[in-house]
């Protein structure tokens, strides 16, 4: 059993399954070595991550579309059809935030997300509204792991590190949490967090179990 009354999650990777190659796989015809050029050289995740610390996609597009002019259209692909690049929910951690929901222990949300893109998600996926609290990356101005960003989420929501439960995909991620008191949970497979819940006493150890 555990004292710990309050839920983190990422959101990324965790209750969304995102992907970039969802969207650039349709746009490059299958040819996966090119795509895979275009991810890990002009669209990278390092690129990316500038706009999940708040730089605008006008402007993060308009500078990659300077240096690649032959790659326009892709490069305006990655804001324009964004949605393209999420493939639905990750049903078992849905299902688990179900479950935690259900059983009145507070949610609350701290993602890496551009606030540009958030809007579109938060009206396709209804769970999304079941949270008592979401603090973006993009909104904040800093991603993680930076502990600027725990912190700020910390104070906005009133919230004892002490008395929260974190789950990310990303390991540096979850350490930091874990540095700054958390109880951090590496998110691998919806079937592995419901045995770690288990153990904290918050959920049945299988699934549709109450």
């Amino acid at each position: 059993m555990t004292s710990r009354t309050v839920a983190v999650f990422d959101l990324g990777g965790v209750l969304v399954d995102w992907n970039p190659r969802y969207l650039y796989r349709k746009l490059f015809s299958g040819d996966d070595a090119a795509m895979e050029h275009f991810l890990a050289n002009i669209c990278t995740s390092s690129w990316n991550s500038e706009q999940d610390a708040g730089r605008s996609f006008a402007e993060g597009c308009g500078l990659l579309k300077v240096r690649h002019p032959d790659y326009a259209e892709l490069i305006d692909a990655w804001f324009a059809r964004h949605g393209e690049m999420v493939a639905g929910s990750i049903s078992g951690t849905v299902e688990i935030l179900a479950e935690l929901r259900a059983r009145k222990i507070p949610l609350y949300a701290l993602s890496n997300w551009s606030a540009e893109t958030f809007p579109t998600a938060q009206k396709r996926f209804e769970f999304l509204q079941w949270f008592d609290g979401i603090l973006l990356s993009g909104e904040a101005g800093m991603i993680k792991p930076d502990r600027r960003i725990y912190r700020r989420f910390f104070q906005r929501f009133a919230i004892d590190p002490a008395q929260a439960v974190f789950v990310d995909d990303l390991r540096p991620n979850a350490e930091t949490a874990r540095e700054l008191g958390m109880h951090a949970i590496v998110f691998t497979d919806p079937a592995a967090l419901r045995r770690e819940l288990a153990e904290l006493g918050w959920l049945s150890s299988k699934f549709g179990g109450m």
